[in-house]
């Protein structure tokens, strides 16, 4: 079974540093998948929570894959139910409610016919933090420009 990354949460590695990661099925109806399959989707701004003993998905925004053949009553930025397993559920509840951490959506990808979401335990990172990492990817930069310009 290979796996295929369909929606990516582009700015969570610049925006936080993650400890853990952990995998969940998500509820999803048929035009939805469809939606993330065909790459639609955008997790920016999205977090999870967990809520009387289930974990939620909040803040995903999934356009309809098409127009005309959704419900009119979608909503594209529902909250979507996380399927974990107790253990976890437990472990992620204790994670959210120290101070510090969040719990944040990372990829939705394919595990076969199904689609799975990873997820991690992220603390936020400060402006210092973010601006050494620019200024590192920047250098970066300069010296692979620097190499392939002496050759």
């Amino acid at each position: 079974m290979a796996t295929k990354t369909l929606v990516k949460n582009q700015k969570v590695f610049f925006n936080y540093e993650i400890t853990d990661k952990y995998n969940a099925g998500v509820e999803l109806f048929g035009y939805e998948v469809k939606a993330i399959q065909s790459g639609l989707g955008n997790m920016e701004g999205s977090y999870i929570v967990i809520r009387g003993g289930e974990a939620f998905l909040i803040g995903l925004d999934l356009p309809p894959y098409q127009q005309k053949n959704t419900p009119t009553e979608y909503d594209s930025k529902r909250n979507r139910r996380l399927l974990l397993n107790k253990k976890e559920l437990i472990l992620l509840a204790e994670k959210e409610k120290e101070k510090g951490l969040t719990i944040v959506p990372i990829a939705l990808y394919n595990n076969g016919r199904r689609i799975k979401l990873e997820l991690g335990i992220a603390k936020g990172k400060k402006k210092f933090d973010k601006r050494q990492n620019i200024k590192k990817r920047e250098s970066d930069k300069e010296i692979n420009r620097a190499l392939k310009g002496g050759r």
